[in-house]
């Protein structure tokens, strides 16, 4: 299949951060965290495309990425105490390549293609993926932060989040 039957046949939306998605499952018993409840875990159907990019994003929970079809993805990691790791999602692993990925609480990242016409992963969420724990970031935020990564950031980050 290619990317317009998988967005056609799995029901697939644009996602804020860019990208495809549908949700496909949130667990029914919740946690009561400090900052309200949320579902044990929630997954998503997630997929790329040459003109759409995972923009850096963070969350305040692990994400767990399970590569599915289509070309390799790279994941780009930018830690807290400054490192970067490019990661990449895929089913080369005589490459290096991963059948999945935990991108650790905490931590900005975003993910494009990286070659081929598109990429289908699922992604879960523990505690449950919530709106409330998602924050996108400017280009401007992170080059603050992160001077040494500015290409990355430059091609990976909003110029601007619009409210």
């Amino acid at each position: 299949m290619d990317a317009k039957e998988y967005i056609e046949r799995l029901n697939l939306a644009l996602h804020p951060e860019g990208g495809y998605f549908k949700e496909v499952y949130q667990a029914k018993d919740e946690y009561e965290l400090a900052e309200g409840k949320r579902k044990y875990f929630t997954s998503i159907y997630f997929l790329l495309t040459p003109e759409t990019k995972s923009h850096l994003h963070r969350l305040n929970h692990d994400e767990v990425w399970y590569y599915h079809d289509g070309a390799s993805l790279k994941i780009h990691c930018l830690y807290p105490d400054g490192h970067y790791q490019l990661v990449k999602l895929g089913k080369n692993l005589v490459n290096g390549e991963q059948l999945s990925f935990v991108v650790p609480a905490g931590v900005i990242f975003g993910s494009e293609l990286a070659e081929g016409k598109f990429a289908l992963v699922s992604c879960m969420v523990a505690p449950g993926f919530d709106y409330e724990d998602f924050e996108l970031f400017s280009q401007a935020e992170l080059i603050k932060q992160y001077p040494e990564q500015k290409r990355i950031i430059m091609d990976m980050a909003y110029k601007e989040i619009r409210g």
